[in-house]
């Protein structure tokens, strides 16, 4: 197949993309590379994949010096013009869009942000799909998206209408405005609500990798709800199996969906959300203890209350992405953290 993955230079678009050429599929990447975190941490996942820095330009597309099959534009979402002309010429057979802006804190504060490139950059995608009749398209959606619920494990079947985030907001918008072009054009949609992803080469504004710099540089780490806090960390390598899966398996139209019950995880149209996490959620304060094993060194820890768009708990359940797709997440938390710690130091050349 001939897929765009948006988002190559992020942490889950990167590693997608790697295991779609790696199998043999013809990929797109296309990311902004914004200045949300490190640039440079960016550039060094595109050059892990063949994109040399100093060969990419703005709406050109960059060959990979080591996958043929691999080709990368920086563009924005935002711009329709360039967005549109990449999806005439390319013709994709299907698209994954990862690229967002991310992060619930950052949010508070920067809210245009993800005005821009959550809902414009994704209006844009969809009437590109629309218009060049793409055979599915899979999105990032997010757990956030279930704010005030406190229902455990968090289901697809239930309501999410109460976000507690811009970013939240943003990320359920785009699950109903998928809807909406499944119902009104046919265009297969599957949304992903991803659960606290982490591994090699992940974001350096989530909690794994702030607590292994601050650890290493004797610096105190911020928990917050005072360390009372529950999350589904999911590995990568279980998400990217995922999201595979999901790909590789366009949702249709549902004739058993009963518009007087509304499942809100499937439709009458060609349209399905799933929940994509590990179903084992962990203990922040036993979290922070398998990275103080691996480094060998004991945190010092600043207890804080609960941030403003935070919630204290989430929890997957997945049986829907097991039923219909074989998905079962498989590494440990044990296994996942010393995998990213061994990258860590690899990449920044630590001592321990």
């Amino acid at each position: 197949m001939k897929i765009l993955v948006t988002g190559t230079a992020g942490f889950i678009g990167f590693s997608l993309a790697n295991v779609l050429i790696e199998r043999g599929d013809e990929v797109v990447g296309l990311d902004s590379i914004n200045d949300y975190y490190s640039v440079d941490l960016k550039y060094d996942r595109l050059k892990e994949a063949g994109i040399p820095t100093q060969k990419i330009q703005e709406n050109v597309l960059t060959q990979s010096e080591k996958h043929p099959n691999y080709r990368f534009v920086k563009m924005q979402l935002e711009n329709r013009e360039s967005l549109f002309n990449l999806f005439a010429q390319e013709k994709f057979d299907k698209v994954c869009n990862l690229a967002a802006q991310a992060g619930v804190r950052y949010s508070l504060s920067n809210p245009y942000a993800y005005i821009d490139s959550n809902i414009v950059g994704f209006i844009n995608i969809l009437e590109a799909c629309r218009h060049h009749h793409i055979q599915h398209l899979a999105y990032a959606s997010s757990s956030s998206v279930y704010g005030l619920n406190q229902e455990m494990p968090f289901s697809t079947h239930k309501s999410v209408d109460h976000p507690i985030s811009l970013y939240a907001a943003t990320k359920k918008s785009n699950e109903m405005m998928a809807h909406t072009y499944s119902h009104l054009f046919s265009l297969p949609t599957t949304g992903l609500r991803f659960f606290t992803v982490y591994g090699p080469w992940g974001r350096p504004d989530m909690a794994l990798f702030l607590f292994t710099r601050a650890i290493l540089e004797n610096q105190p780490i911020d928990v917050f709800n005072h360390g009372d806090m529950i999350r589904d960390f999911t590995f990568i390598d279980d998400i990217v199996e995922g999201v595979k899966r999901v790909i590789d398996s366009p949702p249709t139209h549902n004739p058993l969906w009963d518009a007087k019950k509304a499942d809100s995880s499937t439709s009458s149209a060609p349209y399905k959300i799933y929940n994509i996490g590990n179903n084992r959620p962990v203990k922040l304060m036993d979290f922070i203890l398998e990275i103080e094993k691996n480094l060998g060194k004991e945190a010092q820890k600043n207890f804080l209350p609960l941030q403003e768009g935070d919630v204290p708990a989430t929890c997957a359940s997945v049986e829907d992405l097991q039923k219909d797709l074989g998905y079962q997440p498989s590494t440990t938390i044990a296994v996942g953290v010393r995998k990213f710690i061994d990258w860590y130091i690899r990449y920044y050349g630590v001592k321990l």
